[in-house]
């Protein structure tokens, strides 16, 4: 049976789905209602809003490249259901502080020298938090589930990722700090209860000594996983991938406000409809290719994706000039001509990208012997996580020379026809096995 469905009837996938779930619902409603307070409330600057989006980007990705290798070792030589129950109970703590400095910008107080500090501090920690989760979610699927059941619990995975992420961006868009604050609180404590069902995971493979050398392992790390070429493919195919993912997400936020002169409740509109389209691209290429693990796809999946970009950068290329008539709300900006054309150029950006990226994550996780996928998954994170810095140090240098965002969103097309070779080669290598 390919379908989904039976799976999230089953304890050996539902509370996985679940706390994974809550995990981005909770780093998504946090990062995003920090992002828009400071973006639409403590800035006024387009380069300012452009490098505190990116800076924050980066905190929240640099543990990935720093801790990967310790986080692979670690899910494939333990119980991976033990690891679960500790990173969720350090969420609890880690997003009381988080939720304190939301509070505290809140109130307008030391909102500068406290309160984002203490925000950014939370946020560098969940990014370490979901270091650690990251190659569990999906080393753990071939461990509890059958093989021809990989593929479609990779894509719920995904897909309640992005309904997750979804959620988490609507209320950060349309609750005030405070409430956020509250959330976060209440999401992590759940989180931790749901991750306490999640049936054991024992390893597939004798216990080693763990690096903690974290330069040396991560070398070693990359270098023992990409030695096989398919890997290596899927790996680099990905990592562009999330560089375009980055380049988006960190212009969202001030081309709304800056190109689109609209609020941040529509900000949370196109993180939305990217989330949607994602988990829409991730479940529906599942049905496409049967349950069968493939990179069929992949190449024309990155070419439509980088013409949807194209598209959008037109579409907000010929918007109407609001500036002088202060920030457009939602009812406001979706009553405008060319709003639906934007939101669907944006929405084809986002499914195509999940019916790029899913299968090669699936990949990862069938094609490596069951006690070495953590590791790959891991490897993989670190190649990804220096990707998406490089996007991010990009975004913002692009920003500081003058370069207008609605410009900095042909960059991100170029990427794609890259992405599209590799998924070619990818499959080549593929079909020559």
């Amino acid at each position: 049976m390919t379908t989904s469905t039976h799976l999230v009837r089953t304890r050996r996938f539902l509370p996985l789905f679940v706390t994974q779930l809550l995990g981005a619902f909770n780093d998504n409603l946090f990062k995003n209602a920090m992002v828009l307070f400071v973006v639409y409330s403590v800035y006024n600057s387009e380069l300012a809003e452009a490098k505190f989006s990116a800076i924050a980007s980066a905190l929240f990705i640099m543990p990935f490249v720093l801790l990967s290798a310790l986080s692979g070792q670690l899910a494939d030589m333990r119980d991976k259901a033990q690891i679960i129950r500790i990173v969720k109970l350090c969420e609890i703590v880690i997003m009381a502080v988080g939720g304190a400095g939301l509070l505290l910008a809140w109130k307008g107080i030391a909102v500068t020298t406290l309160a984002i500090p203490l925000m950014l501090l939370a946020l560098t920690a969940m990014g370490i938090h979901s270091t650690f989760f990251g190659p569990i979610k999906y080393a753990i699927l071939p461990q509890h589930l059958h093989k021809d059941e990989v593929l479609a619990g990779t894509g719920l995975v995904e897909a309640g990722t992005y309904i997750a992420i979804l959620a988490g961006t609507i209320l950060a868009g349309w609750v005030d700090a405070q409430w956020a604050a509250l959330v976060v609180v209440v999401t992590a404590v759940v989180g931790y209860v749901t991750g306490r069902q999640v049936p054991p995971a024992p390893p597939q493979d004798e216990a080693q000594p763990l690096d903690f050398h974290f330069i040396r392992a991560s070398y070693k790390l990359v270098r023992n996983t990409m030695h096989d070429r398919r890997v290596f493919l899927a790996i680099m195919a990905i990592s562009f991938f999330w560089t375009i993912g980055a380049v988006l997400f960190i212009q969202f936020p001030p081309l709304v406000k800056n190109v689109l002169h609209a609020s941040k409740e529509v900000a949370s509109l196109f993180l939305v409809m990217f989330s949607v389209g994602i988990a829409i691209g991730s479940v529906s290429i599942n049905a496409l290719l049967k349950g069968k693990v493939s990179a069929r796809f992949a190449p024309i999946s990155v070419i439509v994706m980088g013409i949807f970009v194209v598209l959008f950068h037109f579409v907000c290329k010929q918007w109407t000039d609001h500036s002088g008539t202060g920030l457009l709300d939602v009812t406001r900006f979706l009553a405008e001509p060319l709003a639906i054309p934007l939101l669907l150029t944006l929405l084809g950006i986002a499914v195509a990208g999940g019916m790029f990226v899913v299968p090669l994550y699936a990949f990862l996780t069938t094609f490596v012997d069951k006690s070495q996928t953590a590791r790959t998954i891991a490897a993989n994170n670190i190649v990804n996580s220096g990707a998406m810095v490089a996007g991010s140090v990009m975004a913002v240098s692009l920003s500081a020379i003058g370069v207008a965002i609605e410009q900095q969103l042909l960059l991100s097309a170029a990427m794609s026809l890259v992405s599209a070779w590799l998924g070619l080669l990818l499959y080549r290598a593929e079909q020559a096995a």
